[in-house]
């Protein structure tokens, strides 16, 4: 997929998400999930080095993003946002048995190991994806946060602010 497409599906699925700045990384991935379907969980965790910053396990029931525990914040974000990338340029993962996940996650099904999607470096053309989704949100995020003013948390004001002031959000 080319650039210029992720970037218009990303401004399309972020207005439909509602997201507007500042960025809640968890907030938008609660929306994400409720418009999927089914959640998604962020599970912080220790995760060997070297290896993975970050895992998405889709489960039928439930979308499972885990990511370094052991890093910052703002790298624990991109992290996620990585993730999502995936989702959102409808990747599908390997069909491979995974010997880290395996041995990290005793506990998941088999089946969720294989359609996990682990990758450790970005040579692939969905890596690239991936991390130009998560790029195009950092971008506007770091534009459009510092410009946003507060949000009414009331839906009916929240509504009336949009229509009248001006739109930094995703144009």
């Amino acid at each position: 997929m080319r650039e210029r497409e992720l970037r218009r599906r990303c401004r399309h699925l972020l207005r439909e998400l509602d997201i507007q700045p500042p960025l809640d990384v968890a907030d938008l991935c609660s929306r994400l999930g409720t418009l999927r379907g089914r959640p998604i969980r962020l599970v912080a965790h220790p995760i060997p080095v070297p290896g993975p910053f970050g895992v998405w396990i889709a489960s039928p029931e439930v979308d499972y993003i885990l990511y370094q525990a052991e890093t910052s914040r703002s790298h624990q974000n991109h992290i996620i946002l990585h993730e999502l990338g995936h989702m959102l340029a409808d990747h599908r993962s390997d069909e491979q048995d995974d010997p880290l996940l395996g041995e990290l996650y005793p506990d998941l099904a088999p089946d969720a190991v294989r359609r996990a999607l682990r990758r450790t470096c970005y040579d692939t053309e969905q890596e690239w994806e991936a991390e130009i989704v998560a790029t195009i949100i950092l971008e506007w995020a770091s534009v459009a946060d510092p410009l946003a003013a507060p949000v009414p948390q009331d839906p009916v004001a929240r509504r009336l602010s949009k229509e009248f002031t001006d739109r930094v959000g995703w144009l």
